[in-house]
């Protein structure tokens, strides 16, 4: 759920934003389904005069509502949430409001990861493990429209996705092996872990083996979010 005007009390009421703003003041966004890193982030932003919080998100779907509604200069994005991850719910926003910044924001550090964030069209991507000096330095980069990407990104798997030279990006569902596949539909349908071995002639540590797959190639914690995933990719009809 939107952490919404209900449980977060923005600088502004809806309908009432000030006709004039700051040039230099950046609106942002906090999209993080943790609480306690969301209120940190808070905590730790709002230490700058020149940055203003609008609102937050725990999930990506309520992210592309609320960011229709807050108009944020800035989106700092989770990758792994409910619902909707925050590839797709980047992506989204983008393709709605191309000149809303995004940094990801995420424990993520394999290359496949960084490629499709920043193909599915991030402004930036920052380690979690970062300064908060790193942190500034990303927002005041981003907003000026230059790209940031953590130092500790490797510099060769930034230059192969800039000169288009690296491997290419591919969907999360293009990702997904034949079977795990097959696998990700059977789940989506209701079907237990005991059935799909028994219909696909495998064991039952083998379909947990390709579950777990599909939840780390899909950023997915539950079968709630895989089912969904299903559904929208059209795997499975509701």
């Amino acid at each position: 759920m939107a952490i919404s005007p209900e449980n977060f009390k923005p600088t502004f009421h809806l309908g009432h934003l000030p006709e004039r703003q700051d040039q230099d003041e950046i609106t942002l966004m906090i999209v993080e389904d943790h609480t306690i890193v969301r209120e940190g982030l808070r905590a730790l932003l709002a230490l700058d005069p020149n940055i203003r919080i609008l609102g937050e998100a725990d999930n990506g779907k309520d992210a592309i509502h609320m960011v229709g509604t807050y108009k944020p200069k800035l989106v700092l994005m989770d990758l792994s949430m409910p619902d909707m991850n925050g590839m797709e719910a980047t992506r989204e926003i983008k393709k709605r409001h191309p000149d809303i910044k995004i940094i990801v924001l995420t424990v993520h550090k394999t290359e496949e990861y960084i490629r499709a964030s920043l193909a599915a069209g991030a402004d930036g991507y920052v380690l979690k493990d970062a300064t908060h000096s790193e942190l500034k330095m990303a927002i005041k980069m981003v907003t000026e429209g230059k790209t940031f990407l953590s130092p500790s990104i490797s510099d060769q798997i930034v230059g192969g996705f800039l000169d288009g030279s690296g491997v290419q990006v591919k969907s999360p569902l293009e990702m997904l092996t034949h079977r795990e596949k097959i696998i990700l539909k059977l789940i989506a349908e209701g079907n237990l872990n005991k059935n799909i071995a028994t219909y696909l002639s495998i064991s039952i540590k083998t379909v947990e083996k390709h579950r777990s797959n599909l939840m780390r190639k899909l950023d997915f914690h539950n079968t709630a979010a895989l089912t969904a995933f299903a559904i929208e990719k059209g795997l499975v009809t509701k």
